[in-house]
């Protein structure tokens, strides 16, 4: 640590602290009233990724909070800089996500006058983060950005706000520095661990639904390994699939939006259903129809989540554990393995043969020249297992959530907040990160253009993305619900589109246009080769008829016309 009796900035003191908890990337839009921070940075052993829009480079720190599990970091100015960001703020409050968005504020002399791009961030983010603060005291950096630190990381992780005054990073103190920060461990007692094996090994008609964070690749394997040697399906919560791998023999399937039908009443039936990380929240629990509220009825909950003050608080759990998936997945897989009887084996084969009918692209037949299904089946087989597939909101995303296997820790990046406009900054972030895995976004027209400018950042620093654009000229969610509700009525859900393809040549980058189910594969084919050629971003523009706008119902059958 520094020595007390050295001089720095407060700006000086913010860079300093990031380096020693370990922050390697930064993301930002810059403004004049942080650059005492972005001078420290000048010298720092920091990336920065200079961003277009401050909605994406929170959306970038986010998704790399999500796959490292340690807080993502961006830096926005004041007033619009910040409410810009709020959106990537909220993608991490919904989805447990350790991030920290620091925001340079006004000078501390003018508060209260309504000064240029004043906010009080208190009050603002207050209510949609875990803590909000401002940095009076230049003395105080080291202290509150290590409670930063460990306030995003700890118990059901997510987002912190920091404001930082103009004038308070130009002042100079002598202060030492905190240690690393370490997040605050939520282990679960061994008594609670044989209690969870006991209930299992009793069931007769048990399931786990893995989801929430705190995750890691030893996680996945050792819920995996749990999983075989105590004979229990494991089902995966919305988007949250890279917990359990897809090719193993208990996988039974994602709960989400267009859930299969048979992983819907398997749930329903279960005598035992265990929560191990998430929440439940609106969309896994089929809107709060899927588990008793405040309890089950002839049906046992066990609930495991590293934040008690999320137990208890929609689901009265027969057993509610504190712990996170990270550290309870290897208590169970420390367990000995059971016996498990015909009927328990022959339940995990039932569930993985209907999870793998359901996830089966080829017999899937929509309206018009480009199959979807054809489409997922063929990247399938040329993309590699461990793919990162990013996505944004939208009827497009169900054909990755369906139809691709997430085999791999670290593989998705959706997020369960429903954000549109996500999927290519978490690319961007994900490329950033891991420079030698294939990262896809995967995005609706309506979708990309909401952070599209940031093509720009994946130019600027030679990422190889490939952008699977599915365009079919309307926010088409809105307008399924649309025909459902109020068929025949089109209001506010057209959409006149741009060339993307000439959008992805003008930032610098390349594109080719798909019409047809043949023309996709040698498209993909010739867009992945010069994306790796020439370490740049590409579109695969891809004419969807709007007609098939899921994979089961088209919108005529919807609004109650069609076949």
């Amino acid at each position: 640590m520094t020595q007390a009796n050295i001089q720095r900035t407060g700006g000086q003191l913010v860079v300093d602290q990031l380096v020693i908890h370990g922050t390697q990337q930064i993301f930002t839009v810059p403004g004049e009233s942080f650059l005492a921070v972005l001078d420290a940075l000048y010298d720092a052993p920091i990336e920065t990724t200079i961003c277009r829009q401050e909605g994406g480079a929170a959306m970038m720190a986010e998704a790399q909070g999500k796959l490292t599990g340690r807080p993502g970091i961006c830096m926005v100015t004041r007033g619009p800089g910040a409410t810009n960001a709020s959106a990537g703020l909220h993608v991490a409050m919904q989805d447990s996500t350790p991030m920290i968005l620091f925001v340079g504020q006004i000078e501390r002399s003018a508060r209260d006058r309504e000064a240029f791009q004043e906010l009080n961030y208190r009050a603002v983010f207050g209510p949609m983060v875990k803590w909000a603060t401002e940095i009076d005291d230049a003395a105080r950096v080291p202290e509150i950005i290590a409670r930063a630190f460990a306030i995003a990381t700890s118990g059901r992780p997510g987002p912190v706000v920091i404001a930082l005054p103009e004038d308070m990073l130009r002042d100079t103190v002598a202060v030492p520095d905190a240690r690393p920060y370490q997040p605050a461990p939520a282990n679960a007692a061994d008594a609670d661990v044989q209690a969870v094996v006991a209930k299992l090994a009793a069931a007769r008609n048990p399931i786990i639904i893995a989801g929430g964070s705190r995750w890691n690749a030893q996680a996945h394997q050792d819920i995996a390994a749990f999983a075989a040697a105590h004979a229990v399906p494991v089902a995966c919560s919305f988007r949250r699939q890279m917990v359990f791998p897809a090719n193993h023999p208990n996988y039974a399937g994602d709960v989400g939006l267009g859930v299969n039908p048979r992983l819907i009443e398997r749930v329903k039936r279960a005598d035992l259903v265990v929560l191990l990380g998430g929440r439940m929240s609106e969309v896994p629990s089929q809107g709060y129809s899927l588990l008793g509220i405040p309890a089950s009825q002839g049906q046992q909950l066990i609930h495991i989540h590293p934040d008690p003050d999320e137990l208890g608080r929609v689901y009265q759990a027969d057993l509610a554990i504190v712990a996170a998936p990270d550290s309870f997945c290897a208590a169970l897989a420390r367990q000995p393995a059971v016996h498990a009887s015909e009927a328990r084996r022959e339940l995990v084969t039932q569930a993985h043969t209907d999870y793998l009918a359901w996830s089966n692209p080829a017999p899937i037949q929509v309206p018009g020249s480009l199959q979807m299904g054809q489409l997922m089946a063929h990247v399938r087989e040329v993309l590699p297992p461990d793919t990162v597939w990013c996505n944004g909101a939208g009827n497009f995303a169900t054909w990755v959530h369906r139809f691709w296997p997430f085999t791999s820790y670290g593989s998705q990046l959706a997020p369960t907040s429903g954000s549109m406009g996500y999927g290519f900054p978490a690319a961007v972030g994900a490329k950033r990160l891991w420079a030698d895995r294939s990262v896809v976004c995967i995005a609706g027209d309506g979708d990309f253009l909401m952070h599209g400018q940031e093509f720009a950042t994946a130019v600027q620093y030679h990422l190889p993305i490939v952008v699977l654009l599915i365009d079919n000229g309307m926010y088409g969610t809105i307008r399924m619900h649309q025909e459902r509700d109020y068929p025949n009525r089109v209001s506010a859900t057209e959409l006149r589109n741009p060339d993307f393809v000439a959008y992805a040549k003008a930032f610098g980058g390349n594109g080719l246009r798909v019409d047809s189910t043949e023309e996709f594969a040698p498209a993909l084919a010739i867009m992945r080769t010069w994306a790796a050629e020439h370490q740049l971003p590409v579109i695969v523009h891809c004419k969807l008829d709007p007609q098939a706008i899921t994979p089961s119902r088209s919108l005529d059958q919807i609004r109650g016309t069609g076949a």
